[in-house]
């Protein structure tokens, strides 16, 4: 596969943060590539520099072979960028905002149309809408629409369903989906884990350093232990009790359950059972094994 994003050994601290720790990856053209990890994990850090818009402390990173910090002004026009917060204007109506940034890249909403028409088709209800009166779904794909207008070939969305609702998140990864089939490649960041088994690959991303990069099937594949999954009247009692055994090696709740893994051999308690880890399972092992200090993880 041909890169499309190379990132080599970026680093950048916000005084005593390290926001991230020669941070490497490459992104392979056509590919939708997830970042995972939790607020402050150093995701929008790493879009910023993609982006061109926040400079590296040390590192290189190209997007289609152009440098980030040389090249600034050519990667501008060749990726559409998209927030983790509504940037657009919000007293310009969704068709003025459209009209406004297909302006900026010297193209029109018709040229482009086919990108965006099975996004544009359920937000042109509203098109004389103020974009700061639409509901947080249609906000995403108005933004969405706004960053392909001019058919980049990069994109990045930096947490683009963070605060919309279920059905609103399905249909947009619905969207990226068909993106992709276009050969644009997709660098999506997300704090939902459930999100991850959507992309191609994944990077786990926590305290500005990766901790994995692999599919997300190698990712639960690679799992070094057998999970137990129990629950009961009072998980936090319970919670409490498995956390002073010394044959539990870690516990965490995960949402009316306990994960429990142990050392050797499994503990006798009622209504355990072998279950098979999902991404956040792994991504709470791999911090552990990173030694960052997070040993009873809870969801």
């Amino acid at each position: 596969m041909e890169t499309s994003i190379s990132i080599g050994k970026i680093s950048k601290k916000y005084g005593a943060i390290q926001a991230l720790d020669e941070v490497s990856l490459d992104v392979g053209r056509g590919e939708l590539f997830g970042l995972i990890g939790p607020d402050g994990a150093g995701k929008t850090s790493l879009f910023r520099i993609l982006a061109t818009l926040l400079l590296p402390d040390s590192g290189t990173a190209t997007v289609e072979g152009l440098d980030t910090v040389k090249q600034f002004k050519e990667i501008r026009n060749i990726v559409g960028y998209m927030p983790g917060r509504f940037s657009l204007y919000q007293d310009l109506s969704v068709e003025e905002n459209l009209a406004f940034f297909a302006g900026v890249f010297h193209t029109s909403i018709e040229e482009n149309y086919r990108l965006i028409k099975d996004i544009y088709v359920q937000i042109e209800p509203f098109k004389n809408r103020k974009a700061g009166k639409l509901s947080g779904g249609m906000k995403q794909k108005l933004a969405l629409c706004c960053a392909l207008i001019h058919k980049p070939k990069v994109l990045f969305l930096d947490e683009p369903t963070t605060g919309v609702d279920p059905v609103s998140r399905k249909e947009f990864w619905e969207m990226l989906k068909r993106l992709k089939m276009e050969n644009i490649t997709i660098l999506v960041s997300t704090p939902y884990m459930d999100e991850a088994t959507l992309c191609d690959r994944i990077a786990l991303i926590q305290h500005g350093k990766i901790l994995s990069i692999e599919t997300p099937g190698n990712v639960i594949e690679n799992y070094p232990k057998t999970l137990y999954a129990v629950k009961s009247d009072n998980n936090y009692r319970l919670l409490e009790s498995l956390r002073k055994e010394t044959a539990v090696e870690s516990v965490y709740i995960f949402g009316e359950y306990l994960h429990v893994t142990f050392k050797d051999k499994p503990l006798d308690i009622q209504g355990i059972e072998k279950i098979k880890p999902g991404v956040e399972d792994c991504f709470i092992q791999l911090m552990k094994r990173g030694e960052l200090g997070i040993l009873n993880y809870e969801l």
